[in-house]
């Protein structure tokens, strides 16, 4: 074995954790996490990890851990072998990783971690929520960890910034909120995205819709229509936005805007976008809305926005109207109707002396489908509505729904039981479709399929 394969073999020894509801040392121990830290100032006084930052990481991660181990060896207090290399393998993770919560990014079945100030962090698994034992030392070490988080994509918290918008290098979302603002403790929450994008054919598999369902969208995707993901937190907005994503063509220019990068796609033509928040003399921001104003010089053949949240709804539409058809983007609302409504207040934001009727006349143009997300009491998630804009009546945006889900009480073990519904309408937009080459079973729009049989 060469000395390369040994060090790799070592490295996936370290990167080795412990079951997720395991209860860990720190858990039952306080007197465990004094030990570890005074580890870790040891080791800080004994390395110089500025000195080292010029060389290969897999040469940094020899050195430092051959000089945990040498501390750990001189510790009288660790009685066990697993426990030196239990809290070897933590103070490892306090100099690369992000301490406490190393484990849990290596879970790939949490979704979310939800930090409560630094004795309390939840995590959500298939929807639901759950008490971990992970804890931070005190409050100065949760607030080392969210500044480590911020700083590496150039944001910053402080007093007078105490709320951030940031990513990890996987591209999981990062919000932190320190106090003043937060009275009980600085808040950390990271929304986690797998490596693996959810592909449509999951999807379908986990009976988040039909197959008639996404044999709609890919249709509509494909013949450029503009479509609206709308849904609360958590629902699986973004998820289903790049599961659309895949049936854009690959000869296409794709421009995505976003507050936090957060979005797969695989394309080989993508522009990706990030806003920019003010530096300390509150200069210098960059909003969504300027920066897709600056796209449409950029000559995309599709604008994708993470999220609209304000008033980059109007340049939105504007660009849906004015040759980019077959954008996407999300929205948060709880149901079709109310997205609408959403994208009527946003436009006011922009333009106030805009008249309802002109506003109404914009999205009933733009917008082609809203699809529904809802995460159900169960944690599941579910396209609940796929829905059409049909046009303009009495100025009022009329929708006519597609396919719907029917919610149809509770199992025994309190899963969501349902069906999803085609209206047995043929959407106006068929014709759309039709020209573009694209023909639909016409068996999909009166479907009927059970929960349990999808």
């Amino acid at each position: 074995m060469t000395a390369a394969t040994s060090q790799s073999a070592a490295e996936s020894s370290w990167d080795q954790r412990l079951p997720p509801n395991a209860a860990s040392p720190a858990a039952v121990n306080p007197e465990y996490q004094e030990l570890k830290f005074t580890l870790h100032r040891k080791l800080l006084d004994r390395i110089n990890l500025d000195a080292l930052s010029g060389t290969d990481d897999d040469r940094i991660r020899a050195d430092v851990r051959q000089a945990v181990l040498a501390i750990v060896k001189e510790e009288p207090n660790l009685l066990t072998a697993a426990e030196k290399q239990r809290i070897s393998h933590e103070v490892l993770h306090e100099v690369f990783g992000l301490g406490p919560l190393e484990p849990l990014l290596q879970d790939p079945t949490i979704s979310d971690i939800l930090v409560n100030g630094h004795k309390q962090v939840y995590v959500e698994r298939k929807g639901l929520l759950e008490l971990t034992n992970v804890r931070f030392h005190d409050e100065g070490h949760l607030l080392r960890i969210i500044d480590k988080i911020v700083s590496q994509v150039g944001r910053r918290v402080d007093e007078s910034n105490p709320m951030v918008d940031a990513r990890l290098s996987d591209g999981s979302r990062v919000n932190a909120i320190i106090p003043p603002l937060a009275v009980d403790g600085a808040l950390l929450s990271i929304r986690r995205f797998s490596t693996d994008k959810l592909m449509p054919d999951d999807l379908v598999a986990k009976g988040a819709m039909t197959r008639g369902m996404m044999l709609l969208l890919e249709a509509a995707v494909k013949a450029k229509l503009n479509i609206i993901v709308s849904g609360g937190t958590g629902a699986g907005k973004t998820t289903l936005l790049n599961a659309l994503s895949v049936f854009i063509s690959p000869k296409e220019r794709i421009l995505t805007i976003e507050d936090a990068a957060e979005l797969q796609l695989k394309q080989p033509h993508v522009v990706r976008l990030e806003t920019r928040p003010a530096n300390l003399e509150g200069n210098g921001a960059v909003r969504q809305r300027q920066l897709l104003i600056n796209s449409l010089r950029m000559r995309p053949d599709r604008i994708i926005v993470g999220e609209v949240r304000g008033e980059e709804a109007l340049d939105m539409l504007q660009a849906m109207n004015t040759g980019h058809d077959g954008s996407l983007t999300t929205v948060h609302a709880n149901t079709p109707r109310d997205a609408v409504s959403r994208l009527e207040v946003m436009v006011a934001l922009a333009s106030a002396n805009m008249q309802l009727a002109a506003v109404r006349q914009q999205i009933a143009s733009a917008v082609h489908i809203l699809v529904q997300c809802s995460r159900l009491s169960d944690g599941s998630r579910r396209v609940t509505s796929i829905t059409e804009v049909t046009g303009l009546e009495v100025d009022i945006v009329t929708l006519q729904d597609i396919f719907f889900f029917e919610k149809r009480g509770l199992g025994p073990d309190g899963t969501v039981r349902g069906r999803f519904c085609a209206t047995g309408i043929l959407p106006k937009f068929n014709e759309k479709l039709l020209a573009s080459g694209l023909r639909l079973p016409p068996e999909i729009f009166d479907e009927m399929v059970e929960v349990g049989d999808v």
